[in-house]
């Protein structure tokens, strides 16, 4: 998901503390939601679900994490994708096959014992439906954290909020943030913890990449950013074969961007992909308005609903609380 950029922001992904993110974070919610399906799961990569079989791993994710944020002084507003672009219809069907297909090798590890493989796959198999969505916006209402609908990509719309100074940064783990403008880019704040990556335990903290610091050490517009973009591949294009981000960047830098991609890739509309990323449909008409956690609330939807643990909900909202006492109501919300 998203542009292949490491390689070329290896010196802009700056560590920052959790005490220095305070303040409101614009959450790209499909990105968020998941991250919390492919990494809250079973040792043999079965999700979290309740007794009736329904996945409640996004569920788990929204609530713990938004009481980490809440604790730390950070106040989430969640958008959400609308309608994606005509563009962008060749990488859903391309993202439903490997679904379907990590799914089928899932079961295939399952059979075999191989549970290293079995979650492997399950990861790739996450998928958002209506039924995670409805979901999470409940949930999201009764902790009191507003949701916006973007009209189109849910990240375009985070980066036009922090544009317009709304919010401090956007929250996502995908570097298109940046193509469509974003100032601040927070990374692994949904995926901060221990992980397990290709069998290993590892630490995820949260990173901070400044538009304008990349712009200005790769002496790139950001125009030219998204032409990198555009010959490494993006949501609405497949890239020129063999060029990664470091061949790209020297591509456009050389001032050889239309001639390669005439030349290797003719049949790509660049100027349309350039024309969405700089343009992209968004909405002024919202409200950032956050309102008190329903407890009660809270606790007939996970418990009574979903079978959550009562100790374990009442346990991250009383962490809540907590800080709400500290820093009273008013101050919060």
């Amino acid at each position: 998901m998203g542009v292949a950029f490491r390689d070329i922001l290896g010196d802009y992904r700056e560590p920052v503390s959790w005490e220095s993110l305070s303040g409101i974070a614009a959450v790209d919610a499909h990105n968020a939601m998941y991250q919390f399906l492919s990494i809250i799961r079973q040792p043999d990569g079965t999700p979290l679900m309740d007794q009736k079989g329904r996945i409640t791993s996004h569920l788990s994710g929204i609530l713990f994490r938004s009481a980490n944020f809440m604790e730390r002084g950070i106040r989430t507003v969640w958008v959400f994708d609308g309608t994606p672009p005509d563009l962008k219809q060749d990488t859903i069907i391309e993202r439903r096959t490997i679904r379907e297909q990590a799914g089928e090798k899932w079961q295939e590890a399952l059979a075999r014992g191989d549970m290293a493989e079995a979650y492997k796959q399950a990861r790739s198999s996450s998928k958002i439906d209506e039924e995670v969505l409805g979901t999470s916006r409940e949930l999201l209402a009764l902790l009191g954290l507003p949701c916006i609908q973007a009209p189109s990509e849910g990240e375009a719309q985070a980066a036009f909020m922090v544009g317009r100074g709304d919010c401090r940064y956007v929250v996502s783990q995908d570097y298109d943030t940046l193509l469509f403008g974003a100032p601040v880019l927070v990374r692994n704040l949904t995926v901060s913890g221990k992980r397990k990556i290709r069998g290993r335990t590892i630490a995820v903290s949260p990173e901070r990449i400044t538009l304008p610091d990349v712009l200005k050490g790769l002496s790139l517009s950001r125009e030219d950013l998204i032409r990198v973009a555009i010959l490494v591949g993006t949501d609405f294009n497949t890239g020129v074969r063999g060029v990664g981000a470091k061949t790209a960047l020297k591509i456009v830098q050389n001032g050889e961007f239309e001639h390669t991609m005439k030349e290797r890739s003719p049949d790509t509309e660049w100027e349309v992909i350039m024309e969405f990323f700089l343009h992209p449909p968004v909405t002024h008409d919202y409200t950032l308005v956050w309102n008190p956690p329903d407890r009660e609330g809270i606790l007939r939807m996970l418990c009574d609903g979903f079978d959550f643990s009562p100790e374990r909900i009442q346990k991250a909202l009383e962490g809540i609380g907590v800080k709400s006492e500290q820093k009273t109501l008013d101050s919060w919300f």
